[in-house]
This record gives C-alpha cells, sequence and structure tokens, in this order.
C-alpha cells in the first residue's frame, strides 16, 4: 500500500475546516484537483491528486499538499475521468475511508477503483461508489453538480462538472479540449471555469520509454476556445504547474484572451491558493 506524506503538514487541510465562506471557497490543490467549500459546510473534492507520477516518465513539480489521511471532513470526491492523476488509489482511497465520502465517476473511473482494489486496501463500502453520466443531476448538500460532456481524446470516457450554490457557478472541464462545451455554455452562466492548460513535450512512452512527442492538455489557443464555448466569466488554467517537460506560463494567456469576448477575467493561481465565488 502506497503511503503519501507532504512536507507542508496539514494547515491546508485545516483551513478548509476551519473555513466559513458566504458563498462557495475554492482551493486549488495542483495539477487539476480542487476543494470547495460551500456557506452550509458541504464540501467536495474533484480530481485531487496527491502521488508524485511515474518518474522517470512523469515528474511531479510541485508539492503534495497535504496526507490524505489529514483530511477529517468530506461529502464527495468527483473524478472527470479515468488517468491516473485523476482517480489514484494513494491519494483517494483514504480520503475515502476516513470520512466516508461518496465517490462519483463515469464508468471508466469506477472500473479502476474496482480493479486496483481500493475496496480491499481501504475501508470503503460498495455504496460509496457512485456511476455517473453525461445528463446526470446530482445533490450534494446546498450543492448541485451537474455532469456533462468534454472532449479528451485520450481518456475512455472522461465528463465536466457544472456545481451550482446559490452564490455562483464553478466550472471543471477535466483535461477536455474545445469541441463539446458549446450547450453548456448556452445552458449554465458560469461565473469561474477551470480548464487543463499545458505545453507539449518528448515524454517517455508508457510501454517502450521511448521519448514520444506529447500533447495531453490545451495550449494558449485551445483554451481560449474552450473558454468561448463555455461563455466563462473567470478562467483559471490548471495542470500547467505539473509535469515537468509539459509545463506552461499561464502569464502567456493575457496575450491571447485580451481580444476575444470570453473569458471576462483571467485568474492565475498556484497551488494552495484561495477563491471564492
Amino acid at each position: 500500500m502506497d503511503t503519501i506524506h507532504s512536507d507542508w503538514g496539514d494547515w491546508l487541510p485545516r483551513a478548509v475546516e476551519d473555513a466559513d465562506p458566504d458563498g462557495i471557497a475554492v482551493w486549488y490543490l495542483g495539477c487539476n484537483g480542487f476543494v470547495l467549500k460551500s456557506s452550509s459546510g458541504t464540501t467536495l473534492f474533484i480530481d485531487p491528486y496527491l502521488n508524485t507520477g511515474d518518474p522517470p516518465r512523469t515528474v511531479r513539480m510541485i508539492p503534495v499538499p497535504f496526507d490524505p489521511t489529514d483530511v477529517a471532513e468530506a461529502d464527495a470526491v468527483l473524478a472527470t475521468h479515468e488517468h491516473s492523476d485523476h482517480v489514484d488509489g494513494a491519494s483517494q482511497g483514504p480520503l475515502l475511508e476516513e470520512t466516508g465520502a461518496n465517490f462519483y465517476g463515469p464508468d471508466a473511473s469506477i472500473d479502476v477503483v474496482r480493479e486496483e482494489g481500493w475496496l480491499d486496501e481501504w475501508d470503503i463500502e460498495p455504496g460509496q461508489l457512485e456511476r455517473v453520466d453525461e445528463g446526470d443531476g446530482i445533490r450534494i448538500g446546498d450543492l448541485t453538480v451537474h455532469v456533462e460532456p468534454a472532449n479528451d481524446p485520450d481518456a475512455d470516457h472522461p465528463v465536466s462538472y457544472v456545481v451550482e450554490h446559490q452564490s455562483g457557478t464553478f466550472f471543471h472541464g477535466g483535461d477536455a479540449r474545445p469541441g463539446a462545451f458549446e450547450e453548456v455554455g448556452d445552458d449554465y452562466d458560469i461565473d469561474v471555469g477551470v480548464l487543463a492548460f499545458g505545453s507539449a513535450g518528448m515524454i517517455p512512452d508508457k510501454q517502450t520509454r521511448e521519448p514520444k512527442y506529447t500533447q495531453w492538455y490545451n495550449d494558449e489557443n485551445m483554451l481560449v476556445e474552450a473558454a468561448n464555448e463555455l461563455q466563462v466569466e473567470t478562467l483559471v488554467p490548471t495542470h500547467w504547474d505539473m509535469w515537468k517537460g509539459l509545463t506552461a506560463d499561464p502569464t502567456a494567456l493575457h496575450e491571447h484572451v485580451r481580444s476575444f469576448e470570453y473569458p471576462r477575467q483571467l485568474n492565475v493561481i498556484e497551488i494552495g491558493d484561495r477563491i471564492d465565488l
């Protein structure tokens, strides 16, 4: 059983527990991970990843922000797709065990949980696993989570999530590129939208370990195209901080977004930062 330790101690999960937001508080966990807490105390984790990758193929470039066993309060963990930096037993198994939270994900994500034996390694009940599909709506505390499509050609079954609260709407696109978000933009008024951004690079192939041209995330122009499909008010780029060889400079996006209608605002945040809706 892998054990995760953080050099940051437990200050971040304690900050989440102690927070008393008026609407929704959102903390960035690095990679594509977030934790949301509402005014009623409802707490959702989306794609929390606390592991170090698969060196030398994928090498983590940012701190591990907390130990999963230090999370005492969570109502749900949402997975956008089945890749290891979005569905990871060592990161999420202890969190589900400690809190009793439900795990929501599309079929390919649930398959990973079962194939990797999470229910055997951690004290997780089968009823904590909930499969979701596009078009589903989930009520979790005072939050409503809508499951929407996502265009991620590298994933078997990706989805995106729209989280609605009386104070605002938060969107998480996973690692998706443009092409599936126009209806989402028409159906919701998205206050804050999260989209994956990164460079292309020569990354060792998973099987051969030979260098291979790799592009897993949106480049600058793709990111703006997706933001305009979503008609998003504030765009938060993610994933640019994570993998050696695929990192990018999010401040370059200011030049790409300025002539387009959306996003109205670009908000570049770092691991551990909090924003409020």
